[in-house]
């Protein structure tokens, strides 16, 4: 049991879109990600998946609205919605998601990451 410090985390990587595994709980993975731009269009048929800012700004479109999430903030985004996260600028975020959870959903392209890093 060691405690983990998230600056320290967020400052071993830079790629955008690219989460990286920080802790692991009940089959649920803790991811940390960098967002900058715009992400696919895409859904999760199995899993709900959360999203907390820890810094910075994020929109989450849906096809009928646009959610904003600032720091300290979190959105779940439940199974099966189609959803595209932007980021205008620079974007740190927690995800809580099943482990089972490809970050491109039912969408396959360049972002997909099948193999998740650990940090």
């Amino acid at each position: 049991m060691d405690k983990v410090s998230l600056a320290e985390k967020f400052s071993l990587f830079s790629k955008y879109w690219s989460p990286k595994i920080a802790g692991e709980l009940n089959g649920q993975h803790v991811k940390l990600a960098k967002f900058k731009g715009e992400f696919v269009w895409h859904k999760h048929d199995y899993e709900d998946e959360m999203f907390f800012i820890v810094d910075g700004t994020l929109k989450i479109e849906f096809r009928d609205k646009t959610v904003t999430l600032h720091k300290d903030e979190f959105l779940i985004v439940p199974k099966g919605t189609e959803h595209r996260p932007v980021a205008e600028n620079e974007v740190l975020v927690m995800l809580f998601e099943p482990a089972t959870t490809l970050n491109t959903g039912d969408t396959e392209n360049e972002l997909t990451k099948h193999q998740l890093d650990r940090i």
